[in-house]
């Protein structure tokens, strides 16, 4: 106990220092939100890595699904790194930067208001932001709570609040710079700390061969595969579709969040990018693929502790169930590694959502006339409110993990992904294709709340990022062009000519 407490008391006070030091990047809107526009590769890296991942991935998902699928949860993993971090830096990072700093938009809403010439775009995507942001932000408490039980015995209650004001103390001190700067820390023992787990648990069960043989002898208990053998460690698992909506919800998701394209905003410059696609792919693939390979072994560890009343699997006590038999060093490691990730996440979402609400909802809409230092204290402000209301929703959480996760990317990335990722290529895209993709994304999720037409929420979050990618095409093409001129005003940046030396770029005449 005295050698997790010291971790633990060490961790809080460097996020808090680093708070406190970056006061100084701070003291303008354009500092709080960005830090400037000019964040490093290293910086910008890590925070799009631990942003994407936290105790949602390393207790709820790598619990659910390393049960469900085995093994082959790995390709999520392996999806989250290739398509969720490479392809998102290589299709998305440059081209957002670019108009992001050409239409000087600080938000999603705010690019997608500017993009579109429409005021009440940005409204609508700022209350769909904020509104689905709060479930994500209560699922963070609730997988580290659970950790926090096992380890300390302290009510969740006494966890959630904890977390939640430390968090609070270093974002309103520092804003981005001192998320960026807490991230980099964090993700260093995020990495370090998935290694040393993921060795620990399999030496516990007589290494990596040993304990792949007794999962392969484990018959499969899912509906397609059912008394199968060996379908926990086959290549696709035994149910390779729905692991397939899985990799698409978790890993193409993230082109669509406001907290995860956020971070291309406060790129510095070219090299940042190029550093920052390599960083931030290594970081998902040992951090993700580590958690689901991890999780993959759970079927092992099968107790009576994972049930519940009703004889069904709890899926977020199995990650918890793996890890309370590792020495006590290890223990304290892992609650610094899941506190790392959740602080990590909960301080981009909180401070998104502020940032949101601020610039893209109150000011020029609420109140007309907002001062530098206004517009400051209003964030920092609406930064405790969003914590707040988070803690409260925390307290009593509706559902499991995986759940509340799935119904706030679904939504999100239902609603944005589309219109961003086709608005940043093509210049038809239309205001009602928008409007569009924000009603299907919106409405495919709530629907599904209520009526479960879609049985799993994850699959159900893929379908309405399927959709909208469908549906904003088909849509701008039915309706008018928007105007030509104010649209190549716009994509004008993308052509503006530079001066690279020609170690980056040969002539095009020798």
């Amino acid at each position: 106990m005295g050698i997790k407490l010291f971790l633990l008391a060490i961790f809080f006070g460097v996020m808090v220092g680093v708070g406190l030091y970056s006061r100084k990047h701070a003291g303008s809107v354009d500092d709080f939100v960005l830090g400037g526009r000019s964040v490093g590769p290293w910086l910008t890296a890590f925070a799009y890595g631990t942003s994407y991942f936290s105790a949602v991935v390393f207790v709820g998902y790598a619990g659910q699904f390393g049960w469900k699928y085995g093994l082959a949860s790995t390709w999520i993993g392996i999806g989250n790194a290739l398509i969720g971090s490479l392809l998102a830096w290589v299709i998305l990072g440059r081209r957002t930067r670019i108009m992001a700093d050409h239409l000087r938009a600080a938000t999603m809403p705010d690019l997608f208001g500017k993009r579109f010439d429409s005021n009440a775009l940005r409204i609508a995507a700022s209350a769909i932001a904020f509104v689905f942001l709060i479930p994500y932000t209560a699922s963070l408490y609730n997988g580290l709570s659970r950790l926090f039980g096992m380890s300390f015995d302290i009510p969740y209650t006494v966890c959630v609040i904890i977390m939640a004001v430390l968090t609070g103390i270093y974002v309103i001190l520092g804003g981005y710079m001192a998320t960026a700067i807490n991230d980099f820390i964090q993700g260093i023992i995020m990495l370090g700390g998935i290694v040393a787990v993921i060795g620990a648990v399999l030496n516990g069960q007589g290494g990596f061969m040993e304990a792949v043989a007794r999962l392969a002898q484990l018959e499969s208990d899912v509906p397609v595969t059912a008394g199968q053998p060996g379908a926990f460690t086959s290549f696709f698992g035994p149910d390779p579709l729905n692991l397939l909506g899985v990799v698409i919800l978790t890993s193409l998701g993230t082109w669509g969040l406001p907290q995860m394209v956020h971070k291309f905003y406060t790129i510095k410059d070219e090299k940042a990018i190029t550093a920052g696609t390599v960083i931030s792919t290594f970081f998902a693939l040992v951090i993700s693929g580590g958690c689901y390979f991890l999780g993959g072994f759970g079927r092992l560890f099968e107790d009576a502790a994972i049930y519940g009343p009703e004889g069904t699997v709890v899926y977020d006590s199995i990650i918890p169930l793996m890890l309370s038999r590792l020495p006590d060093i290890l223990i304290g490691i892992v609650i610094i590694l899941v506190l790392s990730a959740s602080m990590s996440t909960l301080s981009s979402l909180v401070l998104t959502s502020s940032s949101t609400l601020t610039l893209d909802l109150i000011k020029g809409n609420l109140v007309r006339d907002m001062s530098d230092k206004l517009q400051l204290l209003v964030m920092r402000v609406l930064i405790v409110f969003f914590i707040a209301v988070s803690v409260v929703l925390a307290l009593d959480p509706p559902t499991f993990i995986a759940q509340l996760m799935g119904i706030s990317w679904g939504a999100l990335a239902g609603a944005f992904l589309a219109p961003f990722l086709y608005g940043s290529y093509w210049k038809r895209v239309t205001r009602p294709a928008v409007w569009a993709s924000f009603i299907c994304g919106v409405g495919i999720t709530v629907l599904n709340m209520s009526i479960h037409f879609i049985q799993s929420p994850i699959n159900a979050g893929a379908v309405a990022m399927i959709a909208g990618l469908v549906v904003v095409p088909v849509v701008s093409l039915l309706t008018p062009a928007p105007d030509k001129e104010k649209v190549e005003e716009i994509f004008a940046c993308y052509d503006e000519a530079v001066s690279v030396r020609k170690k980056t770029s040969l002539p095009d005449e020798a």
